[in-house]
Protein backbone atom coordinates (compact mmCIF):
# COMPACT_ATOMS: atom_id res chain seq x y z
CA UNK A 1 0.00 0.00 0.00
CA UNK A 2 1.01 3.55 -0.90
CA UNK A 3 0.28 6.72 0.73
CA UNK A 4 1.64 9.96 -0.93
CA UNK A 5 5.73 9.60 -0.59
CA UNK A 6 5.18 6.27 1.55
CA UNK A 7 4.73 2.74 1.16
CA UNK A 8 3.57 0.80 4.03
CA UNK A 9 2.88 -3.06 5.07
CA UNK A 10 0.71 -4.23 7.49
CA UNK A 11 1.01 -7.86 9.12
CA UNK A 12 -0.61 -9.87 11.91
CA UNK A 13 1.97 -10.59 14.93
CA UNK A 14 1.25 -12.81 18.36
CA UNK A 15 -2.56 -13.37 17.82
CA UNK A 16 -4.06 -9.74 17.49
CA UNK A 17 -1.34 -7.18 17.31
CA UNK A 18 -0.57 -5.09 13.84
CA UNK A 19 2.85 -5.20 12.86
CA UNK A 20 3.72 -2.47 10.31
CA UNK A 21 6.56 -1.27 8.28
CA UNK A 22 6.65 2.30 6.62
CA UNK A 23 9.24 2.96 3.48
CA UNK A 24 10.26 5.59 2.02
CA UNK A 25 10.80 4.80 -1.59
CA UNK A 26 13.35 7.18 -2.56
CA UNK A 27 15.79 6.92 -0.30
CA UNK A 28 15.15 3.46 0.94
CA UNK A 29 14.94 3.70 4.40
CA UNK A 30 12.36 1.79 6.20
CA UNK A 31 11.06 1.47 9.85
CA UNK A 32 9.00 -0.77 12.09
CA UNK A 33 6.18 0.89 14.40
CA UNK A 34 6.96 -1.41 17.18
CA UNK A 35 8.13 -5.02 17.21
CA UNK A 36 5.69 -7.20 18.77
CA UNK A 37 7.13 -10.54 17.63
CA UNK A 38 10.41 -10.92 15.65
CA UNK A 39 9.30 -13.54 12.72
CA UNK A 40 6.43 -11.53 11.44
CA UNK A 41 8.46 -8.42 11.07
CA UNK A 42 11.40 -10.54 9.56
CA UNK A 43 9.41 -12.25 7.25
CA UNK A 44 7.71 -9.14 5.79
CA UNK A 45 11.28 -7.84 5.75
CA UNK A 46 11.92 -10.90 3.61
CA UNK A 47 8.62 -10.25 1.07
CA UNK A 48 9.23 -7.12 0.41
CA UNK A 49 13.05 -7.05 0.00
CA UNK A 50 12.93 -3.67 2.38
CA UNK A 51 16.11 -2.74 4.05
CA UNK A 52 15.27 -1.83 8.15
CA UNK A 53 16.66 1.37 9.03
CA UNK A 54 14.94 2.02 11.89
CA UNK A 55 12.23 0.87 14.40
CA UNK A 56 9.46 3.41 16.39
CA UNK A 57 8.58 2.25 19.46
CA UNK A 58 4.96 4.22 20.77
CA UNK A 59 5.09 2.77 24.42
CA UNK A 60 7.13 0.44 26.67
CA UNK A 61 4.48 -2.61 27.01
CA UNK A 62 5.42 -5.92 26.41
CA UNK A 63 3.39 -6.81 23.62
CA UNK A 64 5.02 -3.81 21.69
CA UNK A 65 8.66 -4.42 22.23
CA UNK A 66 9.68 -8.43 22.72
CA UNK A 67 11.16 -8.44 19.77
CA UNK A 68 12.88 -5.50 19.00
CA UNK A 69 15.91 -7.59 19.99
CA UNK A 70 16.11 -10.31 17.66
CA UNK A 71 15.32 -7.63 14.64
CA UNK A 72 17.85 -5.41 15.91
CA UNK A 73 20.48 -8.26 15.92
CA UNK A 74 19.25 -9.26 12.54
CA UNK A 75 18.75 -5.99 10.73
CA UNK A 76 21.35 -3.12 12.90
CA UNK A 77 18.11 -0.96 12.81
CA UNK A 78 18.28 2.43 14.83
CA UNK A 79 16.28 2.23 18.24
CA UNK A 80 13.60 5.37 18.81
CA UNK A 81 11.45 5.29 22.09
CA UNK A 82 9.83 7.51 24.27
CA UNK A 83 11.76 9.41 26.72
CA UNK A 84 9.02 8.05 29.15
CA UNK A 85 9.78 4.71 28.47
CA UNK A 86 13.60 5.24 29.27
CA UNK A 87 13.66 2.64 31.73
CA UNK A 88 11.50 -0.23 29.78
CA UNK A 89 13.57 0.55 26.94
CA UNK A 90 17.12 1.47 28.18
CA UNK A 91 19.09 0.74 24.94
CA UNK A 92 17.28 2.76 22.18
CA UNK A 93 19.38 5.40 20.16
CA UNK A 94 17.02 8.06 20.31
CA UNK A 95 14.86 9.17 23.27
CA UNK A 96 11.57 11.20 21.67
CA UNK A 97 9.32 13.47 23.59
CA UNK A 98 6.44 15.77 22.90
CA UNK A 99 7.06 18.08 19.62
CA UNK A 100 10.12 16.35 18.76
CA UNK A 101 10.34 15.35 14.89
CA UNK A 102 12.01 12.01 13.54
CA UNK A 103 12.63 11.00 10.26
CA UNK A 104 12.98 7.78 8.15
CA UNK A 105 14.69 9.11 5.00
CA UNK A 106 12.80 11.90 3.49
CA UNK A 107 9.61 11.05 5.43
CA UNK A 108 9.36 13.41 8.79
CA UNK A 109 7.06 12.93 11.71
CA UNK A 110 6.02 15.12 14.57
CA UNK A 111 6.00 12.87 17.84
CA UNK A 112 2.94 13.35 20.19
CA UNK A 113 2.89 12.87 23.32
CA UNK A 114 -0.31 10.46 23.73
CA UNK A 115 -0.92 9.04 27.84
CA UNK A 116 -3.96 7.34 28.75
CA UNK A 117 -3.40 3.70 27.66
CA UNK A 118 0.01 4.42 29.56
CA UNK A 119 2.28 7.23 30.71
CA UNK A 120 4.85 6.73 28.22
CA UNK A 121 2.77 6.37 24.89
CA UNK A 122 3.57 8.68 22.01
CA UNK A 123 1.92 8.91 18.29
CA UNK A 124 4.27 9.26 15.04
CA UNK A 125 2.02 11.62 12.80
CA UNK A 126 3.92 11.63 9.31
CA UNK A 127 2.30 14.66 8.00
CA UNK A 128 3.77 14.35 4.46
CA UNK A 129 1.88 11.19 4.00
CA UNK A 130 -0.95 11.70 5.80
CA UNK A 131 -0.35 9.15 8.03
CA UNK A 132 -0.43 7.76 12.16
CA UNK A 133 1.09 5.41 13.94
CA UNK A 134 -1.57 5.56 17.10
CA UNK A 135 -0.23 2.16 18.79
CA UNK A 136 -3.01 1.73 21.68
CA UNK A 137 -4.30 5.46 21.63
CA UNK A 138 -6.68 5.15 18.96
CA UNK A 139 -8.03 1.77 17.48
CA UNK A 140 -10.17 0.87 14.49
CA UNK A 141 -14.23 1.70 15.58
CA UNK A 142 -12.29 1.98 19.29
CA UNK A 143 -9.84 3.59 22.01
CA UNK A 144 -7.45 1.96 24.12
CA UNK A 145 -8.22 0.53 27.80
CA UNK A 146 -7.06 3.09 30.54
CA UNK A 147 -4.28 1.70 32.61
CA UNK A 148 -1.92 4.24 34.06
CA UNK A 149 -4.35 7.51 34.30
CA UNK A 150 -7.66 9.03 34.78
CA UNK A 151 -9.95 8.58 31.87
CA UNK A 152 -10.20 11.84 31.02
CA UNK A 153 -6.32 11.37 29.69
CA UNK A 154 -7.26 9.36 27.44
CA UNK A 155 -9.83 11.23 26.34
CA UNK A 156 -7.84 14.43 25.79
CA UNK A 157 -5.02 12.26 24.25
CA UNK A 158 -8.39 11.35 21.41
CA UNK A 159 -8.59 15.08 21.11
CA UNK A 160 -5.06 15.31 19.19
CA UNK A 161 -6.29 12.90 16.34
CA UNK A 162 -9.28 15.31 15.67
CA UNK A 163 -7.02 17.69 13.71
CA UNK A 164 -5.93 15.42 11.04
CA UNK A 165 -7.36 15.56 7.62
CA UNK A 166 -10.21 13.19 6.92
CA UNK A 167 -7.96 10.83 4.26
CA UNK A 168 -5.52 10.20 7.16
CA UNK A 169 -4.61 7.07 7.22
CA UNK A 170 -4.90 5.89 10.97
CA UNK A 171 -2.62 2.62 11.94
CA UNK A 172 -2.93 0.87 15.02
CA UNK A 173 -1.52 -1.48 17.44
CA UNK A 174 -3.98 -4.14 17.55
CA UNK A 175 -6.56 -5.37 15.22
CA UNK A 176 -9.83 -5.33 18.26
CA UNK A 177 -12.48 -4.62 14.77
CA UNK A 178 -15.27 -7.23 15.28
CA UNK A 179 -15.28 -6.49 18.88
CA UNK A 180 -15.08 -2.65 18.70
CA UNK A 181 -17.72 -3.01 15.91
CA UNK A 182 -19.95 -5.14 18.44
CA UNK A 183 -20.16 -2.06 21.00
CA UNK A 184 -20.19 0.13 19.08
CA UNK A 185 -23.40 -0.59 17.16
CA UNK A 186 -24.50 -1.02 21.10
CA UNK A 187 -23.91 2.33 22.12
CA UNK A 188 -25.63 3.46 18.45
CA UNK A 189 -27.43 1.25 17.10
CA UNK A 190 -28.97 3.90 14.91
CA UNK A 191 -25.81 4.82 12.67
CA UNK A 192 -26.20 3.43 9.29
CA UNK A 193 -22.30 4.58 8.18
CA UNK A 194 -21.16 2.46 11.31
CA UNK A 195 -23.46 -0.37 10.38
CA UNK A 196 -22.53 -1.04 7.31
CA UNK A 197 -18.79 -0.73 8.66
CA UNK A 198 -19.50 -3.55 11.16
CA UNK A 199 -20.84 -5.79 7.84
CA UNK A 200 -17.10 -4.90 6.29
CA UNK A 201 -16.01 -5.88 9.15
CA UNK A 202 -17.44 -8.94 9.23
CA UNK A 203 -16.49 -9.15 5.09
CA UNK A 204 -12.61 -8.79 5.86
CA UNK A 205 -12.24 -11.20 8.71
CA UNK A 206 -13.99 -13.75 6.15
CA UNK A 207 -11.63 -12.57 3.67
CA UNK A 208 -8.92 -13.10 6.01
CA UNK A 209 -8.38 -9.26 6.12
CA UNK A 210 -8.37 -6.40 8.60
CA UNK A 211 -9.46 -2.89 8.69
CA UNK A 212 -6.19 -1.61 9.70
CA UNK A 213 -5.36 1.04 8.58
CA UNK A 214 -8.75 3.41 8.65
CA UNK A 215 -9.23 6.81 7.91
CA UNK A 216 -9.78 9.67 10.48
CA UNK A 217 -12.85 10.47 8.32
CA UNK A 218 -14.24 6.78 9.52
CA UNK A 219 -13.11 7.03 12.50
CA UNK A 220 -14.81 10.43 13.06
CA UNK A 221 -18.32 8.68 11.35
CA UNK A 222 -17.80 5.48 12.95
CA UNK A 223 -15.99 5.24 16.47
CA UNK A 224 -17.50 6.18 19.75
CA UNK A 225 -14.87 7.26 21.46
CA UNK A 226 -14.61 10.06 19.12
CA UNK A 227 -18.46 10.78 18.86
CA UNK A 228 -18.62 11.40 22.81
CA UNK A 229 -20.03 14.40 21.62
CA UNK A 230 -22.81 13.16 19.77
CA UNK A 231 -26.24 13.50 21.59
CA UNK A 232 -27.21 9.99 20.75
CA UNK A 233 -24.26 8.70 22.55
CA UNK A 234 -24.97 10.76 25.84
CA UNK A 235 -28.45 8.92 25.90
CA UNK A 236 -26.73 5.73 25.85
CA UNK A 237 -24.98 5.90 28.58
CA UNK A 238 -27.93 8.31 30.45
CA UNK A 239 -26.27 11.38 30.32
CA UNK A 240 -27.46 14.70 29.17
CA UNK A 241 -25.47 15.47 26.30
CA UNK A 242 -23.35 18.80 26.33
CA UNK A 243 -20.44 17.24 29.00
CA UNK A 244 -18.30 15.30 26.27
CA UNK A 245 -15.44 13.85 28.52
CA UNK A 246 -17.97 12.62 31.31
CA UNK A 247 -20.06 10.49 28.00
CA UNK A 248 -16.52 9.21 26.68
CA UNK A 249 -15.74 8.04 30.52
CA UNK A 250 -19.11 6.41 31.07
CA UNK A 251 -18.43 4.92 27.29
CA UNK A 252 -15.17 3.85 28.48
CA UNK A 253 -16.51 2.20 31.37
CA UNK A 254 -19.25 0.62 29.64
CA UNK A 255 -16.58 -0.94 27.45
CA UNK A 256 -14.86 -2.24 30.15
CA UNK A 257 -18.01 -4.54 30.57
CA UNK A 258 -19.07 -5.74 27.58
Amino acid sequence: MSAGAAETRTFLCRSDNIGVLIRDPRTGACAAIDVPEAEPVLRALDETGWRLTDILVTHRHGDHIEGIPEVRRATGARLTAPEKAREAVPDADVYVREGDRVRVGDLEAEVWETPGHCLDHVAYWFSGAEIVFAGDTLFTLGCGRVMESPPETLWRSLQRFEVLPDATQVFSGHDYVLSNARFALAAEPGNAVLQARAAEAEHARDEGRFLVPSTMGAERDTNPFLRAREPALARAVDLPPGDSAAVFVALRAWKNRF
